[in-house]
């Protein structure tokens, strides 16, 4: 299914849902990380700060729409944020790696995992990363399909 024809899809029960969301992948494991987000496993993710900067783009915000695409571009589930915060990234917490729900959802596993994910980014934009970078937290819901 396109994202256009999963927000249409999910327009019929929010017609109030209006027209702004992002489709996007996950950078890694795309067709895994969805399905963690479609089995309710996955209700978290992070983002580098400084390279929504250099590529002009504005900040997720609480209550805005995503639609999830897997590795092939198909639209897997609709989400809405419920909570995005700023926090530098020797301060994420237990808590949100937990959400996340990647490999043992500990906190060990997701620095490392992220370093290694940001390091090279980073270092492509010119930046370098470290344990005082910010990270944008993200919280959200799957609100489509609803199970």
């Amino acid at each position: 299914m396109t994202p256009e024809d999963m927000w249409q899809a999910y327009k019929t029960i929010n017609p109030n849902a209006g027209d702004d969301y992002e489709a996007w992948a996950f950078g890694l494991l795309e067709d895994e990380l969805a399905q963690l987000v479609l089995d309710g496993v996955k209700t978290a993710t992070a983002s580098g700060y400084d390279l929504y900067a250099l590529e002009d783009e504005p900040l997720p915000s609480d209550s805005s729409y995503n639609i999830i695409l897997d590795s092939q571009g198909n639209a897997v589930c609709v989400t809405k944020q419920t909570k995005v915060y700023v926090t530098e990234f020797c301060n994420v917490t237990a808590e949100h790696a937990y959400k996340e729900g990647e490999g043992d959802r500990s906190l060990a596993y997701w620095r490392q995992v992220h370093e290694d994910f940001f390091k090279p980014y980073y270092e492509e934009a010119g930046l370098t990363f470290s344990e005082n970078s910010k990270i944008v937290c993200e919280e959200f819901e799957v609100v489509y399909p609803l199970t």
